[in-house]
């Protein structure tokens, strides 16, 4: 982890971003924090393993016997596995080479920790599993045939595959990204809860989205090499099309989605379809926060003037916004490098550190996007004495968060869905769920596909 926080920690190695970026495409070493020895064969600890299963032919989520009773595919994977990453004899993983094939294993460990690390930081505590009731690990899966998705559910966080249009297969257990964001919606249940299937709201579901994507981006920039080349190539100005800006690169010119976006709420009041698209005025505001708080800190340093940080905001939505502002931070960046790559960790961490305790506020039950707004004004207040209402109130108006909501689902869920199918099942509202979800089983032919390969 950026500033090297665990002194006695167990190293890997990290793809800080997809490897076929060309400034990434080496890992770097990293140390998490369990202590060296303490990670075993898989990579496995106390807290998490990873299985690289042999005929695993469905992912987990909800299904049907054979009598049309419902039926949730859960962890543990009991079948035969692939060879497992084993550590060094000192208790490490960076020896592993990104050609041997046990270093996906690795790295998706390595990574789901790393996020892990770095929002236990924020919340100043361990961040304790949702599912701790009936299990005690979380089991990651390398799910070869789970095509363009990953997903973590009730025990288990699998990973697939991305194709590319000339055919070349990459994999999601080595695009940080994807899985910092998976790791994102592990920590929302964990800290806010599952909610009941009769009560959740659409902007629940959005919100989750939209918070793992801003967890993914926050742990991101805990690489050295992160903030290295997004401040070498951005020089500051942080509504470049950049790295950041960028959620889950699948090529070095396409994405899942920008976290930069113009998208509001009166986009939504007709009716929405999926809830990674009703993320983004969500997502839009959280990273306008978080480049107004850069700003601010980049004033308060001395390194641009009120008066240029002004012209920003008049111009943010202008054409003339990147031949007018560009120039300005490439010569204030110029300037003082150092202080600019100072001035962005310290308003990472007030980003980290202000959704941190506005989640650990938040209930599940009737979630809305104007709730999370009034809740992060409060821990504003608390916090800071609302040294950021006005950047939190500019950002959130301009979405129209709190002046309209999502209006009906205009759309069935569809297979990239982290919630329809369900993704995420609490077996004592077994029923409930079931009664809800299974005309999703039954229209994609889970039943049959499963009874053929023997599973039912």
């Amino acid at each position: 982890m950026e500033g090297s926080a665990f002194k006695n920690g167990t190293r890997f190695r990290l793809f800080a971003q997809a490897p076929f970026l060309k400034a990434f495409h080496r890992p770097e070493i990293v140390l998490v924090s369990p202590p060296a020895g303490s990670v075993g064969p898989g990579p496995g600890d106390d807290r998490m393993y990873v299985v690289d299963p042999i005929g695993k032919a469905f992912a987990y989520g909800l299904a049907e016997n054979v009598r049309g009773d419902p039926l949730y595919l859960m962890p543990p994977w009991r079948g035969d596995v692939f060879p497992p990453a084993f550590p060094d004899p000192d208790g490490h993983f960076d020896h592993i080479d990104p050609d041997d094939p046990t270093f996906e294993a690795a790295h998706l460990f390595g990574s789901v920790r790393f996020t892990l690390d770095v929002w236990e930081k924020y919340f100043g505590h361990p961040i304790t599993w949702h599912f701790q009731r009936d299990l005690d690990r979380l089991e990651l899966v390398i799910q070869r045939n789970l095509h363009e998705n990953a997903f973590m559910g009730y025990g288990f966080l699998e990973v697939g595959i991305h194709e590319t249009p000339d055919g070349r297969i990459e994999p999601f257990t080595l695009n940080f990204d994807v899985v910092a964001h998976e790791v994102g919606h592990c920590v929302i249940y964990s800290v806010i809860g599952v909610p009941d299937p009769g009560t959740a709201s659409a902007e629940y579901y959005g919100f989750h989205e939209s918070s793992a994507d801003i967890a993914a981006l926050v742990a991101a920039l805990h690489f050295d090499s992160v903030i290295d080349e997004l401040l070498e190539t951005s020089h500051g100005n942080l509504y470049t099309y950049n790295l950041v800006n960028r959620v889950a690169e699948l090529s070095s010119n396409s994405q899942i989605r920008l976290a930069a976006n113009p998208l509001s709420m009166l986009d939504f009041v007709q009716g929405w379809s999926d809830e990674h698209a009703l993320a983004q005025p969500l997502t839009g505001a959280m990273f306008d926060i978080f480049v107004d708080l850069f700003h601010e800190e980049l004033v308060a340093r001395g390194l641009i003037t009120q008066s240029q940080e002004d012209l920003s905001d008049r111009l943010e939505d202008s054409t003339d916004y990147f031949r007018v502002i560009q120039p300005m931070f490439d010569e204030a960046y110029a300037a003082a490098p150092l202080a600019f790559r100072e001035a962005l960790v310290a308003s990472r961490d007030e980003l980290g550190m202000l959704l941190a305790e506005t989640w650990r506020r938040l209930a599940p039950d009737g979630l809305s996007y104007a709730e999370v707004g009034y809740t992060l004004r409060a821990v504003d207040r608390l916090m800071t004495g609302g040294r950021w209402r006005t950047i939190i109130d500019v950002n959130f108006n301009r979405r129209a968060i709190g002046f309209v909501s999502a209006g009906p689902k205009i759309k069935p869920s569809g297979p990239k869905s982290h919630f329809g199918l369900p993704r995420v099942f609490v077996p004592a509202r077994h029923g409930a769920c079931c009664a809800r979800h299974l005309h999703v089983a039954r229209r994609t032919g889970t039943r049959d596909r499963l009874a053929r390969a023997g599973v039912l």
